[in-house]
């Protein structure tokens, strides 16, 4: 390979880590919020009611429903 080719390889490589740990730095900051929303939600009165009435709504949904097919 030419020694030009080599260093724009060189050059591309760093600016894709560079934009890598842009977007690593960026994951870690939305996860940090995102623990700290969930913190302050599960302080706020009537959390547990809530998330039991959440998890009622899932089950009911993740049943099987019965269509035309299965009334015949």
């Amino acid at each position: 390979m030419r020694e030009q080719t080599i260093i724009e390889m060189k050059n591309k490589i760093e600016s894709l880590t560079r934009v890598m740990q842009g977007l690593i730095n960026e994951i870690n900051s939305i996860k940090d919020f995102s623990i700290g929303t969930i913190e302050t939600l599960q302080l706020m009165p009537g959390y547990s009611k809530a998330i039991e009435k959440l998890k009622k709504r899932v089950s009911e949904e993740s049943k099987p429903k019965k269509t035309n097919k299965d009334v015949e």
